[in-house]
């Protein structure tokens, strides 16, 4: 009895215990439960939980955090160095450096089209061969397909602002070696008859052959040629590290706008270049003549080439101090670039947490995940077929424009300009403010691209039916009234005069046909009547109602092209105007996937190779393509006195349309195809659960291979 006693006496003490603290009881438990789950387990479950776990590599968020590009610690105050100043603090902002870039690449356009202006001046004093003319043209294409990849990949590891800086050097450099030999040497010279007639003094023309006796003239290419590298190694920090650097700082719903403001800015900068460059071309006033004497003439023409150019570089040394003082990351990059971490998956999932090695090996290793992107590659693809219809269109149109409406070369030339570039500019705003306004995702754009392609297409396809009657032209459709030949400008009429091509002037006879110059209508004399040249005594003009001038001078031709009473030519420029704003409004969005479908570390490297894409066809298969093409139309070329073929003068007016809409439309049809690929495969290549969810076992297999080889 004594024993039970004692034991319940111990039971009641354990048991005020445990009341007053129940913790200890219900972690027992606990632990118990535990230990009994843990029977069930394996004992090797149980070794292989007890081994030393292995350190996950960081994921592409903290990578983020980690990459000292992207972190906070990089967005510095806006400041040259240790010059700082608390109120210019106001300017360190995405918005005015978006103004400085757009005066960037507006001088850039226009140092460009005073290039190729300068370009068309030695090609008329200096008988270019071809090889010269292709050097000279097309060496900065050259140079910057060399250099796009190298420099989107190391220029991406620093402040891109300070590159973007170092071009506006380089472009000022380049100008200043574009000056030189206008400023030097002898370019343009006098003696060039403009206005050819039929005179005796035609017989006595001392033509050289040998184009080594001009002075200077291998200086002058040599320094252009190095102008153009200088010109084209500026140009791609300009375009893909500013393009990318804009990119950072925006947000995704904004980027159309800025993108679309900074890319149309060169088509910009090109009109204003050539607008700028016009008044360089026309002769002084003849008082003006007159005072500085005809002997300086060549060389005032001279130097108003060489003030263009120096104030290119005076505008570009001007910016690139400005640009200078940005930092590497503006105020809230950081935070922009964590938010845009949170928006829907738009990269190449298997481009998720890679990083470019520094050494060269994974340099080549990223160049190769970029052009095994499908999403990028296709987009670069798009971008390079865009723009080789827009140069098809700078190409051809002035040459179908004299064939088709008989638009003398410079009305055509301006007339190109005034509709095909603010075609491209109003068709890249359009094409950034749609996206931009509804938010699309990358495979909308897609679709976008896809649409817009199509409709350019078929707009384009309008322009066949547009037709004008075609004008008589002596020697190409007409044969001097029996006494010539087809295909021949020679005839009984003129072979006396001792004409030459080349210079194509035309004129248009009392008997309503056209001549190639007032020498082969056999023209003798000409005079200004009533704002008009005029000219008489054409020996080939027999024919037509005769109307005399103030002097009782009977006038047999006036300057110009016939009247073709063409009434379609308004709506060619309709079709063909709104083909071409289609047709660019795909530029923003292809520009905005390529972006996007890489990581934020991998922009500049995807626009590089892009770039790299596009100067390689602009540089090579380009040129190549439509030298062929006009070869092939070529009915009449400009054959000089040494037997040097020149250029080409009259086409074939079916061939030509028929070659000039298959180059367009198939470079158009060409986003529309591939962009069909692309939305097909973007979800693969983007989303792992969706096309997981939907894969067979074999297929999931197969993805996964795919992922480790990649």
């Amino acid at each position: 009895m004594a024993q039970v006693q004692k034991k319940k006496a111990g039971g009641k003490k354990a048991a005020l215990v445990v009341e007053k603290d129940e913790k200890p009881k219900l972690q027992t438990e606990q632990v118990q439960k535990i230990g009994t789950y843990l029977k069930t387990i394996p004992a090797a479950k149980k070794r292989f939980t007890m081994l030393p776990t292995k350190k996950k590599s960081p994921t592409s968020a903290e990578l983020l955090l980690i990459d000292s590009r992207y972190s906070a610690s990089q967005e510095g105050p806006f400041g040259l160095g240790p010059i700082v100043l608390p109120f210019l603090q106001r300017f360190n902002n995405i918005d005015y450096f978006m103004i400085l870039y757009v005066a960037v690449v507006l001088t850039y356009g226009a140092s460009f089209a005073l290039v190729d202006m300068t370009l068309n001046i030695y090609r008329a004093h200096f008988f270019l061969s071809k090889m010269e003319s292709y050097f000279m043209d097309y060496s900065d294409y050259l140079v910057s397909f060399i250099v796009a990849i190298f420099i989107a990949h190391f220029g991406s590891k620093g402040n891109r602002p300070k590159w973007v800086a170092a071009s506006c050097i380089l472009m000022g450099l380049g100008s200043i070696v574009f000056a030189f030999p206008f400023s030097k040497y002898e370019i343009i010279r006098s003696g060039r008859q403009m206005t050819e007639l039929c005179i005796e003094e035609n017989k006595k023309r001392n033509i050289s052959c040998d184009t080594n006796s001009i002075p200077d003239r291998s200086k002058c290419i040599y320094f252009h040629i190095i102008g153009q590298c200088i010109h084209g190694i500026a140009g791609m920090p300009i375009h893909i590290l500013g393009m990318t650097f804009i990119f950072d700082h925006v947000p995704t719903n904004s980027a159309g706008f800025y993108l679309a403001l900074g890319h149309s800015a060169h088509l910009v900068g090109y009109l204003l270049g050539a607008i700028g460059g016009l008044p360089n071309l026309k002769p002084p006033p003849k008082e003006k003549i007159n005072e500085i004497g005809p002997d300086k003439l060549n060389q005032l023409l001279q130097s108003r080439w060489c003030k263009s150019f120096l104030f290119v570089t005076v505008v570009s040394f001007g910016l690139s101090l400005m640009i200078a003082c940005f930092p590497t990351s503006l105020p809230g990059a950081h935070k922009l670039r964590l938010a845009k971490r949170k928006e829907p998956p738009t990269v190449d999932r298997r481009l998720k947490d890679k990083e470019i090695e520094p050494h060269l090996k994974g340099f080549l290793h990223g160049v190769w995940y970029m052009l095994r992107n499908p999403l990028l590659l296709t987009q670069a693809i798009c971008k390079t077929s865009v723009n080789l219809s827009f140069s098809a269109s700078l190409y051809f149109l002035p040459h179908h424009l004299q064939t088709q409406f008989l638009i003398t070369p410079g009305i055509a030339s301006l007339l190109t300009g005034l509709f095909v570039f603010p075609g491209g500019v109003i068709g890249h705003f359009l094409g950034g403010l749609i996206f931009d306004r509804l938010e699309m995702t990358n495979k909308n754009k897609l679709k976008f691209v896809l649409v817009t392609s199509v409709i350019s297409v078929v707009l384009f396809l309008l322009i066949l039916f547009v037709e004008c009657e075609a004008t008589k032209f002596a020697g190409i459709n007409e044969d001097y009234d029996g006494y010539g030949r087809l295909g021949d400008l020679t005839a009984d009429c003129n072979e006396h005069c001792d004409c030459t091509t080349s210079v194509y002037s035309s004129i248009c006879g009392r008997d309503e046909k056209e001549y190639f110059s007032p020498c082969f209508a056999g023209c003798r004399t000409t005079k200004v009547y009533q704002n008009q040249k005029t000219y008489y005594n054409c020996s080939c003009i027999r024919e037509g109602l005769t109307t005399s001038d103030d002097e009782g001078q009977y006038i047999d031709a006036v300057d110009g092209t016939c009247n073709s009473n063409c009434l379609t030519l308004p709506l060619f420029f309709a079709f063909y105007f709104s083909a071409t704003v289609f047709s660019n409004m795909s530029t923003i969005p292809v520009m905005s996937i390529i972006l996007q479908s890489v990581p934020a570390n991998f922009n500049s490297l995807g626009l590089g190779v892009t770039y790299g894409i596009l100067r390689f066809t602009a540089s090579i298969p380009e040129p190549l393509l439509f030298s062929l093409s006009t070869d092939i139309a070529c009915i009449y070329w400009d054959i000089n006195r040494c037997g040097d073929r020149g250029r080409c003068w009259i086409y074939n007016k079916k061939i030509l349309i028929y070659v000039f809409m298959g180059i367009w439309i198939t470079f158009q049809l060409i986003p529309g195809l591939v962009n069909i690929y692309a939305i097909q495969v973007h979800d693969f290549v983007v989303n792992r659960e969706i096309t997981e969810s939907k894969a067979t076992p074999k297929k999931i297999l197969k993805q996964k291979k795919e992922k480790l080889n990649f």
